[in-house]
């Protein structure tokens, strides 16, 4: 599947241990208004500890259904009860 997002694939985005280290699903997608950071989270609560920052293309190879949210806009959130799950975009 070609990379769908319209930032460069090597833009840094916020995750967490649990997606990186633990194989976690993304459940919960920020695309922040202030600045326009990509946060992609397992949906849990996290500590600052746990943050890691990695790249765009990194996040959409773990897991290509990413590629669902690749036009929404600044200011919006993405959430699913599982990866099979549909996401539900609302505005933050």
């Amino acid at each position: 599947m070609k990379f769908p997002f319209r930032e460069p694939e090597n833009t840094a985005v916020i995750t967490c241990c649990h997606i990186i280290d633990n194989g976690a699903d993304i459940l919960y997608v920020s695309h922040d208004a202030e600045d326009g950071m990509w946060q992609f989270l397992c949906g849990g609560t996290h500590t600052q500890e746990q943050a890691r920052v990695v790249s765009l293309n990194e996040i959409f190879a773990l897991d290509n259904t990413v590629s669902e949210l690749a036009d929404m806009p600044c200011g919006y959130i993405a959430q699913r009860k599982s990866k099979h799950s549909k996401w539900k975009i609302k505005k933050r």
